[in-house]
């Protein structure tokens, strides 16, 4: 699924609330007077991973329940972006005003209050839940606060704004990757802008990293990048959790390969092949690459690895 909207204008608060609730999850939507004359503005873009969307109306309270989450559970995170006006955020024990200047990034299926002024207009980053649980056990835990009028919170509503202005320049492809690149940058904020991935999950995702590359060990397409995107991680994160451990994807993916290549040079069943036959077996391009690697590895040839065992 890929859309986009131009600006529609809406006339009524009930038109509003239909389109909001599609948009951001069922709710309960308080207005000063339903039947009085209102105006707002939406726009968004939405692919099947991610969502932007500007909104701007009236005076109102949202309220997401535990009994909207339960018929309409959403798995998404919102990033709210203001542009103009402000607005008040409340979600557990967390409660915040959020203006130009300042972001929060929240857990649609928590519940929380949200109600802001006549004034306020925003755009609103949506992604997946378990995507940002992977890159930051931190970003997604109580709703976080963004400072956006500087460093790296400010590139974030830059490109946030950005995303939004150029939607209709953007497959859903290069759309999914800008937001990819978004996403990585929200984590890294809520993070305070630090380059280290959490201590806390550290070892869980090298130990998946680890099992990754031992058993795709022999596709020769084998790379950081391949490795981030079956697990569900950016690339910048898996090369942190490995920086942290003291290698890199290429160190690791080479040496699983030597000695996958080893363990076949002494193997009974791979007798009848050849030195450049397991090589290539193991996802080496070149005999001559191999060679080079392994003898810089275990200290003697292939051949010499295939006589000792024999």
């Amino acid at each position: 699924m890929y859309s986009w909207s131009d600006a529609l204008t809406l006339t009524s608060a009930g038109e509003w609330d239909e389109l909001f609730t599609t948009l951001h999850g069922a709710s309960r939507i308080s207005v000063p007077d339903h039947e009085a004359p209102w105006s707002a503005r939406l726009e968004w873009q939405q692919s099947t991973a991610y969502g932007v969307a500007l909104c701007a109306g009236g005076r109102e309270v949202v309220q997401r329940e535990t009994r909207h989450i339960r018929s309409d559970p959403r798995g998404t995170y919102e990033l709210l972006v203001p542009l103009a006006g402000r607005a008040w955020v409340e979600q557990g024990p967390s409660a915040t005003e959020i203006r130009p200047g300042s972001m929060v990034l929240c857990d649609i299926d928590r519940p929380m209050r949200f109600a802001h002024d006549a004034d306020f207009l925003s755009i609103a980053f949506i992604m997946s839940g378990t995507d940002v649980a992977a890159r930051s056990p931190f970003a997604a835990g109580e709703p976080r606060m963004l400072g956006a009028d500087r460093g790296l919170g400010r590139i974030v509503r830059q490109l946030t704004t950005t995303l939004h202005e150029e939607r209709e320049q953007l497959s859903e492809s290069t759309f999914d990757i800008a937001c990819d690149r978004l996403l990585d940058l929200v984590c890294l904020a809520a993070e305070g802008g630090t380059d280290t991935a959490p201590a806390g999950q550290r070892a869980t995702v090298e130990a998946a990293i680890r099992r990754h590359v031992r058993q795709h060990a022999c596709e020769p397409d084998l790379d950081v990048v391949a490795i981030a995107r079956a697990l569900g991680w950016s690339v910048r994160y898996v090369q942190q959790v490995l920086r942290e451990a003291g290698t890199t994807a290429r160190d690791l993916i080479r040496r699983e390969r030597l000695h996958l290549a080893r363990a076949r040079l002494a193997g009974g069943s791979w007798a009848a092949y050849s030195i450049a036959q397991i090589a290539y077996s193991c996802g080496f391009a070149s005999h001559a690459s191999f060679a080079t690697a392994f003898r810089s590895e275990f200290g003697m040839t292939p051949s010499a690895a295939r006589r000792g065992a024999a």
